[in-house]
């Protein structure tokens, strides 16, 4: 099998020391293995994206050494391929349309925890639409023993989750008619060829979808690592939303040697003269700790 590995932003704004450790597991694994590493603009969710943002994730980037080893992808040019998924999931029955909107599927969770029941999405539309016009779309998943979805995660060890009682039918399509990100990075993933998923552990509550997803569209699962997050001085996850400082790039080593050091990397002061010396030496104690090399 060749290898091959993916970093996928969304230009919601600058990369941050966050999403650098990200980058920089996926980069790590994809030169450890010898394989190859692309970059994927995630920008399906439009209403998010902040103009210029990309190119700014891309210069960063290559500021800081890594270079996708072929042209980046991008979710909004995409959108043929998500159809295609999506007639697919609807010829096998699978896709119902949805009326609720988002106040009446909150306030039925807030019910079913009162009730001390799940807090998934409870299947109001399962079976018609009740004279309500459609806003979403769902791909129904399965009940009992069938909905456990069990995987090992490279970091985080063995993962199980019932997705009928934890998560329930889950969106491909919203009701502003974008596409969702489960159906849209199942689709980016498999069409790329993706071996091997490195990224955050905020991700990890997704993975047992995706990993249905691929099931129903009959293409291959990858093998997954989800890293620590890095948290600010409130023990909330470092992101945007939380503040994060914008990366500088005038002091590349520095930031990937913190990033190192939170993967739990040995990256010594000697490694870090070059980038080129601190990539031999990261690589290096990545691939003995997680390829045994």
């Amino acid at each position: 099998m060749t290898y091959r590995g993916r970093f996928a932003p969304s230009p919601t704004g600058p990369l941050h020391a966050g999403s650098l450790v990200s980058a920089l597991a996926s980069f790590l694994d994809a030169r450890a293995h010898r394989g190859s590493w692309i970059v994927r603009i995630e920008d399906v969710d439009t209403p998010r994206t902040v103009p210029g943002a990309a190119d700014e994730i891309l210069a960063t980037l290559a500021h800081f050494g890594m270079h996708s080893d072929a042209p980046p992808l991008w979710q909004s040019a995409r959108g043929d391929a998500y159809q295609a998924a999506f007639e697919r999931l609807q010829a096998t029955g699978l896709v119902y349309p949805c009326g609720c909107t988002r106040r009446e599927i909150a306030d039925s969770l807030v019910q079913a925890h009162a009730r001390h029941a799940t807090l998934a999405y409870p299947g109001t539309c399962r079976h018609g639409l009740n004279g309500r016009p459609a806003r979403a779309w769902r791909l129904r998943v399965p009940d009992g023993d069938a909905a456990r979805l069990s995987f090992t995660d490279r970091w985080q060890g063995p993962q199980t989750q019932d997705l009928a009682t934890e998560v329930g039918d889950f969106a491909l399509k919203r009701a502003d008619g974008l596409w969702a990100y489960q159906l849209a990075v199942v689709v980016d993933d498999a069409d790329a060829g993706i071996t091997h998923v490195v990224r955050g552990a905020d991700l990890l509550d997704s993975t047992a979808r995706q990993i249905y997803l691929q099931h129903c569209l009959g293409e291959p699962t990858p093998a997954y690592l989800h890293v620590p997050v890095v948290s600010n001085d409130a023990g909330e996850k470092l992101s945007k939303q939380t503040g994060a400082a914008p990366l500088d790039r005038h002091a590349p080593l520095d930031a990937l040697a913190q990033a190192a050091r939170h993967l739990g990397l040995d990256v010594s002061a000697d490694s870090l003269d070059s980038l080129d010396t601190f990539y031999s030496t990261a690589t290096a104690e990545w691939a003995k700790r997680f390829i045994g090399q």
